[in-house]
This record gives structure tokens, C-alpha cells and sequence, in this order.
């Protein structure tokens, strides 16, 4: 690790931009909230004006059973509290390790409130000398990742400060670690008596934009993988790990195998299940209605035993120091972006630290 600048850098003014997608905050704002998922062309593929009617009629026709849904988390999404959490958790662990700057953490959301145009305007207001963009997607993915930052590129435009953006980090070791502990805890409480499989459930794609290039699918694989390792120390070699992809919709051929298909089989070989939301970092719809509450009924209605989930990363203290080490060495850099992986990152950009 490269070690910080110091001298006449001392008494920065650091912005920390973290990115994610949103949530409804209420069940007024639904309908607006999908029309901005689907109008994105990261997600909808499409010319503006067929991509806008399309977006229309699939957030009016999806708004019923999704305000249902949000309902179950008490009619709005917890994803901003969440990230706010995480904001200044990070912001605490930061000021620690850069006593002589000033740090303060942004949260920009894509789909809803902060939206980035709001968040940029008021990191403007703030007057930076550095900023770093953190996404809250550990695996980097055209439709996460390259959508937050080619929005805040267009927000931010001109913005004061030098800008270092983290382009993805799967197999950091204090992400897997954090991941490698929540999975611990609930496999020993669920493996016993029955034999336990663990579940790494992450959000799907489709084909098409995994074989154009995208290194999502790629890239979970290889966190899935760090994360076994880490358990292998506890639990031995032969532990039992599947890796599915979840939130279909639409037509399309999407990733596979499907969370459904592997939560049904692993009911029917009469194995305990142990599922954790290997790619999202934060508790929203996908896993506090999909993994427990859509999924769990399916795997007792197959005839499962014992179903439990582990909990998503959230402020857990091995995850936020890893956005620290995230944040020191982007500061640290030379390059505009950085990859926090063991793995040469396909979409860095030239110069960057793998």
C-alpha cells in the first residue's frame, strides 16, 4: 500500500462520494422511482423514444404489487437510512486515519432521493480539494457502477477538486472478511443436525449484457470464491456452495442458475440452507422481501427444514475499514481510478493499481 502524502497536503478537504441505486421512500414515490430505473439506458437497452413509453407502461404496471411489496418494510425502502449509516460510520474510521483533513461523506443515489444532480451540487457547495467516488457496488457492472459515475461525470462537471474514483473491489479483504463472519454465524447455527448449503445470492442480469463484456457475473463468481476460503479455515474443505442470481424481470434470458431453481433443489435434498446477498451491501427490497420472505416460503412449501439468511454488510466494522483502505489508497494514488481487488479490473482505467 502506498503510503498518504503529507506535508503541504495536510488540512485537505475530502468529499467521499458513495453511489447506489435508491429506493422509494414512501408509497407515493414508487411509481416515479421505477419510471427512473426503467428510463435508464444502462437497464433499458433502447432509442430514447421508444425507451421512455417502455419505462412509462413497466413502472405503471409494476407500481401495484411493487407498493405491496415495500409495504412489508413498512411502505418505503430502508436503503437511504442504511446508506447514511454507512456514510458516517466511514466518516468516523476516516478521521482516525487522516487526523490533519477535514472528511465529510456524500451519499448520491441514482433512481431516488439524494439524487446525483443534488448530491453534486452540494459537494460543489463544499468546495473539495479531493474527491473520491465510492460506489456501493463491490462488483463493477454497466448498469450499477458505469451508470452512477457517467451521471455524476455529467452533474459534477467543472466541480472543484482533484476526482479518484474506486472502480470495484471484489475480493477486498475486508469485504470478504465481513462476509466470510455474517455467513459464519448463521452455517453454525444452521447446520445442525442437517447438512447446510450456503447460498451466495446476487441481483441478476441479462445474458446479453454479461456477453457484450460486463465482468459482473465474473467478478461475483471470484467474492463467492474469497468468501468459501475464508470459511474453509473453520469449516473445513468440503463446504457445500452455490452461487445464484436473483430479481428477474422481463423477457430476456437472464444469468443462471436462478435463486428459485437452487432454494427449491436444495428443499428437496433435504439440506438446511443458509443464503446471503453476496452482492449487495445494504438491506433493501431484494433481500429483506425477495430472500425472506419470497424465498423462505418457497423453500418450506418444497419441504425445506431450515431456511436462514445472513444479514447484508451494513456498517459491519471489517466492511467500513475496508472502504477506509478503499478511500486512503485512492488519495494515495496517482492514477484517476483504482481497483480494490487482487484481480486485474477489466474496466480500470490505464495507469490504475490492480
Amino acid at each position: 500500500m502506498n503510503q498518504l502524502k503529507s506535508g503541504a497536503e495536510a488540512g485537505r478537504r475530502i468529499a467521499v462520494v458513495l453511489f447506489n441505486l435508491g429506493g422509494p421512500d414512501g408509497q407515493a414515490a414508487v411509481r416515479p422511482f421505477l419510471f427512473n430505473l426503467f428510463r435508464d439506458p444502462a437497464i433499458i437497452q433502447a432509442p430514447f423514444f421508444v425507451r421512455y413509453p417502455v419505462a412509462a407502461l413497466i413502472s405503471t404496471t409494476r407500481a401495484k404489487s411493487a407498493r405491496a411489496n415495500y409495504a412489508l418494510m413498512g411502505g418505503g425502502s430502508p436503503l437511504l437510512p442504511e446508506t447514511d449509516r454507512q456514510a458516517r460510520a466511514l466518516e468516523a474510521v476516516l478521521a482516525e486515519r487522516l487526523p490533519g483533513d477535514t472528511v465529510k461523506a456524500f451519499v448520491a443515489m441514482r433512481y431516488w432521493d439524494p439524487l446525483t444532480g443534488e448530491t453534486a451540487k452540494a459537494v460543489k457547495a463544499w468546495k473539495p480539494d479531493e474527491v473520491v467516488l465510492l460506489p456501493l457496488y463491490p462488483q463493477y457492472s454497466t448498469t450499477t457502477t458505469a451508470s452512477s459515475l457517467k451521471a455524476w461525470s455529467k452533474a459534477y462537471r467543472k466541480g472543484p477538486g482533484r476526482t479518484t474514483t474506486v472502480c470495484c473491489y471484489p475480493t477486498a479483504d475486508g469485504f470478504v472478511q465481513a462476509h466470510a463472519d455474517l455467513v459464519r454465524a448463521e452455517y453454525v447455527k444452521a447446520g445442525s443436525p442437517k447438512p447446510a448449503r450456503i447460498l451466495f445470492s446476487a441481483h441478476g442480469l441479462p445474458e446479453k449484457v454479461i456477453t457484450a463484456g460486463d465482468p459482473y457475473q465474473r467478478q461475483v463468481e471470484a467474492t463467492a470464491a474469497a468468501v468459501v476460503e475464508k470459511l474453509g479455515d473453520i469449516l473445513g474443505e468440503g463446504v457445500d456452495w452455490k452461487i445464484s442470481y436473483q430479481s428477474r424481470v422481463g423477457p430476456l434470458k437472464w444469468i443462471g442458475p436462478s435463486t428459485d431453481e437452487e432454494v427449491e433443489a436444495a428443499a428437496h435434498e433435504g439440506l438446511a440452507l443458509v443464503v446471503t446477498p453476496i452482492a449487495f451491501v445494504s438491506e433493501h427490497i431484494e433481500t429483506l422481501v425477495e430472500l425472506d420472505v419470497e424465498y423462505r416460503e418457497l423453500f418450506y412449501a418444497h419441504g425445506g427444514s431450515i431456511y436462514a439468511r445472513a444479514p447484508a454488510l451494513g456498517v459491519a466494522p471489517a466492511f467500513i475499514d475496508c472502504l477506509g483502505t478503499l478511500v486512503t489508497e485512492a488519495l494515495s494514488s496517482e492514477a484517476s481510478q483504482v481497483c480494490g481487488s487482487d484481480q486485474p479490473c477489466p474496466k480500470a482505467a490505464p495507469g490504475a493499481r490492480a
